[in-house]
């Protein structure tokens, strides 16, 4: 199937978490679609959940030119901690033989290299892998994360009865903005209430969250891209009115790079995530990634898409092969240049009413902006000057 999307204009406000943060998309890098729960370091040295792992991609995001295209915080996600919280304190405490220089050093490390530390936790007893959960330790849970400087929060939804997500995802937002210090809150809660789907209000979400997951987590498979796409679609008319600057819907991570996914599957899943105004966090190996990929997710212009300060969330307007300007809302008489943002080029003119056909590989995706075209300043001089000589008449 061929998708055409367009911006649309965002009907009414929304009233949201306005904590300042997350004004645009969260961009950055994940661990957990590509490295999953790896514990066994010894086996598996360069690919465990340690800090290496993590100081490695931070480092890889500098001298990538991740971060300098926007891609600013490194993620830690699940099976980080240690299997039981402080017996004396009952805080949260970092495995110490995977994590033994401890999680405030590693905020260190990144906020050294100009990037933002995002760290993981669940709301239920447990997390998603077994490890402690904030249930019933959410302040503290919070104060720990201050005090570690942590940047950005994932709350996940494991091993809880989702009746208590509502309060209890906006009593961590609470326990958050009472610390003083500013951390994007990443929520789970729609994810887990997908088989109650009239249950999920976005509206009350977004009150507490500066972005949340609500689909099925992804894999480094087309059949899982296109889900959520699927998915997106179906539902863009729930999604559009809550999504905007600090509050995000979160089709789930980037795994552009990864074995099993394509060029042009992975030129999709950008394509389409930037017209989304998605938060772009990859999860892949940045170490190896080839250079085809890279360069897929450096792409400048893409990226200006999806971190356009005004946030609008992209609608499927058809699943046509041709269609016209018009059609899409662009009515200037003017004309305009349709640029390729994947190759660099402008394409072609048109004007609103010329037939516009694409040729788009079947897991594959084209992208192009409409830029007004220019008007013809030497015309317009020619014509001015013929007015002040009296060689046309003037016109009242």
């Amino acid at each position: 199937m061929l998708w055409f999307w367009f911006y649309t204009i965002l009907l009414g406000t929304v009233s949201a978490l306005e904590n300042g943060l997350a004004r645009t998309p969260p961009m950055g890098w994940m661990s957990w679609t590509a490295f999953y729960c790896e514990m066994d370091c010894v086996k598996h040295p360069r690919t465990c959940i340690n800090e290496n792992l993590y100081m490695e991609m931070a480092d890889a995001l500098v001298t990538g030119g991740y971060r300098d295209a926007g891609y600013v915080s490194v993620h830690v996600d699940d099976c980080w901690m240690g299997r039981n919280r402080d017996p004396a304190t009952g805080r949260l405490i970092a495995d110490p033989y995977r994590f033994p220089s401890g999680m405030h050093n590693l905020a260190r490390y990144m906020h050294a290299r100009g990037l933002k530390f995002g760290i993981y936790e669940d709301f239920g007893t447990k997390t998603c892998a077994g490890f402690p959960g904030s249930l019933g330790h959410l302040q503290l849970d919070a104060n720990t994360f201050a005090e570690w400087e942590v940047d950005y929060l994932k709350l996940d939804g494991c091993n809880v009865d989702t009746s208590l997500m509502p309060a209890g995802y906006a009593g961590m937002e609470r326990a958050l903005n009472a610390t003083r210090r500013p951390i994007v809150y990443s929520c789970s809660w729609p994810a887990y209430m997908i088989d109650q789907p009239q249950k999920v209000d976005y509206y009350q979400i977004a009150k507490s969250c500066n972005l949340w997951r609500n689909f099925d987590d992804i894999n480094s498979s087309w059949k899982s891209i296109l889900s959520i796409i699927d998915y997106y679609d179906h539902n863009q008319d729930k999604h559009i009115p809550t999504h905007g600057p600090g509050h995000w819907h979160d089709p789930d991570m980037l795994v552009i790079g990864n074995p099993g996914i394509t060029i042009n599957m992975a030129v999709a899943q950008m394509t389409i995530w930037s017209i989304w105004s998605a938060p772009l966090i990859m999860s892949n190996d940045l170490r190896t990634i080839a250079p085809e990929f890279q360069r897929i997710l450096l792409n400048r212009d893409v990226i200006a898409i999806d971190q356009d300060p005004m946030g609008r969330m992209g609608r499927l307007v058809a699943n046509e092969v041709e269609f016209k300007l018009r059609n899409l809302g662009l009515t200037n008489e003017r004309g305009y240049i349709l640029k390729d943002l994947w190759n660099n080029v402008p394409l072609m003119r048109a004007s609103p009413d010329d037939m516009v056909r694409f040729q788009v590989p079947a897991t594959g995706a084209a992208m192009y902006r409409a830029e007004l075209k220019k008007p013809n300043r030497w015309l317009e001089n020619n014509r001015l000057l013929e007015v002040l000589t009296n060689r046309v008449p003037i016109d009242y």
